[in-house]
């Protein structure tokens, strides 16, 4: 309805996993796209943000290193930039 209302001076901002079915809504409506998917800066935001939650979280904190460690590095590489 927003795109076709035709209203001066509308702008939107869209944010979205790339999945391909909503790249395939989208793309025909952005006159410019950013991708944040492969940026290093936000791969290592995750990777912050976990380590955190895992070393000041009460029950994660008794957890051994190497199982800190796993976790640390499954999640991050699952994140895939979530």
């Amino acid at each position: 309805e927003l795109i076709n209302s035709q209203i001066p001076n509308l702008r939107m901002c869209v944010t979205s996993r790339p999945e391909t079915d909503i790249k395939d809504v989208l793309d025909p409506l952005i006159p410019r796209s950013v991708s944040l998917h492969d940026q290093s800066e936000q791969n290592r935001d995750i990777e912050d943000y976990i380590k955190s939650v895992i070393n000041t979280h009460p029950n994660s904190r008794k957890w051994k290193a190497e199982h800190k460690e796993l976790v640390m590095d499954v999640l991050t590489k699952k994140a895939d930039g979530m």
